[in-house]
């Protein structure tokens, strides 16, 4: 069985894919892992961080989708008002743009490390971007 693991920053997370709520953005996004990218403080949404991601195209339309993920979940927002976006809520969200709420796919959620969330979230927003990357390991 594998393990899902989010290295954000200097800080490690175990986490699951949410694989009976939004199947097909699991399956969509485990064909791009090991996903890296850089997350940066949102703007509008919040106490959370995104990896814009322009105008990728993951195949996948809303399911599962909510405006308010918990601290924890990641969402997916598979684009269409907004570029797509991958958020992690650290605190209280919002999940909205310039041109006004979203709605993103909840997708994965973070099982352990949560005790540092808070502080990655605020390293990102104190001292800006930071590498993430999502990898399954055995």
């Amino acid at each position: 069985m594998s393990k899902l693991i989010v290295h954000a920053g200097d800080f490690k997370f175990d986490a699951r894919f949410e694989e009976a709520l939004a199947p097909k953005t699991v399956a969509a996004f485990r064909k791009a892992m090991p996903f890296e990218s850089q997350a940066i403080h949102v703007r509008w949404s919040g106490e959370g961080v995104w990896m814009p991601l322009g105008d990728l195209d993951f195949g996948v339309s809303y399911e599962n989708h909510t405006s308010y993920p918990a601290p924890g979940q990641i969402i997916l927002y598979p684009g269409g008002i907004s570029e797509t976006e991958i958020l992690l809520a650290y605190g209280g969200v919002h999940f909205s743009s310039k041109v006004g709420q979203l709605a993103g796919n909840h997708f994965i959620t973070l099982t352990s490390g949560l005790e540092n969330l808070t502080a990655f979230g605020k390293t990102v927003l104190w001292k800006g971007a930071q590498k993430i990357r999502f990898e399954e390991v055995s």
